[in-house]
């Protein structure tokens, strides 16, 4: 039985994979990390929308796709640089294996 709720280190960027196909393939660790965080970048905001609201969470939604990853990376910054923490989803699987947020996970790396 799942009984610890994540408690995130800020500032922290985590890189949060989703399920693929069935929104119940979700992990618990995953869910806690969404329902913590500040702010949550996705590939496609629509996609995450139903994605979030199907498991109740509510969180600020910032776009991070391929066409402004680089823009969202320093919304990202932004945000860790007020100590906010931050997770990256992609619409299915994990960010930057083959979905947009390798620009992202680069520049928050390299800002330490």
């Amino acid at each position: 039985m799942h009984s610890e709720s994540t408690e995130v280190a800020e500032p922290t960027l985590y890189v949060v994979a989703t399920p693929i196909g069935n929104l119940p393939d979700i992990t618990l660790r995953a869910l806690d990390t969404l329902k913590a965080v500040h702010a949550i970048a996705a590939e496609d905001t629509r996609v995450s929308r139903k994605l979030l609201a199907h498991f109740g969470i509510q969180a600020d939604l910032i776009s991070a796709h391929e066409h402004n990853e680089r823009a969202a990376a320093q919304r990202l910054l932004a945000l860790l640089a007020q100590g906010k923490s931050v997770a990256l989803i992609s619409d299915a699987g994990t960010p930057g294996i083959s979905d947009p947020g390798t620009v992202a996970v680069e520049q928050v790396r390299a800002a330490g």
